[in-house]
């Protein structure tokens, strides 16, 4: 369904370029649910953006995004806007921050409903009302009269969805869907998208950096560091198995289930490099435990390992039975 090839994507200051998306490569397979993972300022969700041609406006993005067999990348606005919606639904992480404050609920899914010529007038209001309901808001009638600030953050995020899902796309793109649910509510949210990729055959893009959410819906994982990625492959085998030292130190500070109040919690060493600021060689290697003199002067490349690909030049080696990782959610 998706084709991504050497896609950079970068910032024109003064003087310079910051490339925050690097040469990064990947496909997404109809049906799927794939899942991109990292720190914050990873270039998960650029990336993303980018696929909906939503990037920021200061930007410069080369490579190529095939959707459906078209190119998307650099495409005229107006036929990204005939795209997005109708083929490509999103789901932002701030609903407060992305709704139109002064225009009712059911409003703005109508809106998406007419801009794509699906349904006007009391039509686009009673689907509207109709989609409320299939996301499980209860009262979607009352709902769909509410203004963003009267209705709880976790109802936000399922009109977010209704909305997302009005004009009926293939692909589905959720950035951190779950940011600021609780437990319980982000439980809800997880069920829900399973259920509407079952009944719908959507496939989804699910960028997160929750290890329970990845542990929860993944069935491919795609994990980036510093704009590139460093590995990618099946879920159960990267989760259980990860190749790559960052995606194992991921792994490691996400088991919560065996930290105890005299030990505690597991964390990677260091901090994310800051944009401009990329270390020569590896990009990981100030801050991993293995890293050896090449890792210092010469970038790795992708290439197979096992059954998954990354870039590392010291993968780890795993031997006998797979590790459980304890993640809880």
């Amino acid at each position: 369904m998706l084709s991504v090839r050497d896609l950079s994507v970068g910032f024109r200051l003064p003087g310079r370029e910051l490339v925050a998306v690097d040469r990064i490569s990947f496909d997404v397979e109809q049906g799927e649910s794939f899942v991109i993972i990292g720190e914050s300022g990873s270039g998960k969700s650029l990336t993303g953006m980018s696929i909906a041609g939503l990037q920021p406006q200061t930007s410069f993005a080369s490579g190529s995004i095939r959707f459906k067999d078209r190119e998307l990348l650099n495409r005229p606005d107006a036929e990204l806007r005939r795209i997005r919606g109708r083929e490509i639904g999103l789901i932002y992480q701030d609903p407060l921050g992305s709704l139109n404050p002064v225009w009712p609920i059911g409003d703005q899914i109508a809106e998406a409903l007419s801009a794509h010529g699906l349904a006007s007038g009391k039509q686009a209001a009673m689907r509207a009302v109709a989609l409320l309901e299939r996301v499980r808001i209860p009262d979607p009638a009352r709902v769909a009269n509410a203004y963003p600030h009267e209705i709880s953050g976790g109802m936000r995020q399922r009109a977010m969805i209704a909305m997302a899902l009005a004009a009926g796309p293939s692909l589905l793109i959720a950035d951190e869907p779950t940011t600021a649910l609780d437990v319980t509510i982000k439980a809800q949210m997880l069920e829900l998208l399973a259920e509407l990729r079952r009944e719908l055959s959507l496939t989804i893009i699910l960028i997160t950096h929750d290890m329970g959410v990845v542990a929860e819906v993944a069935d491919r994982i795609l994990v980036m560091y510093a704009g590139r990625i460093a590995e990618i492959g099946e879920a159960d085998t990267v989760m259980r198995n990860p190749s790559h030292p960052y995606t194992a130190a991921l792994m490691t500070s996400a088991m919560i289930s065996e930290a105890t109040p005299k030990h505690d919690l597991n964390a990677i060493i260091g901090g994310a490099p800051a944009l401009g600021a990329f270390p020569q060689g590896c990009r990981f290697h100030p801050r991993c435990p293995g890293a050896q003199a090449d890792c210092n002067v010469v970038e790795p490349k992708m290439g197979a390992h096992g059954a998954v690909q990354l870039a590392c030049h010291h993968p780890i080696a795993w031997t006998g039975a797979a590790r459980p990782l304890g993640i809880t959610a």
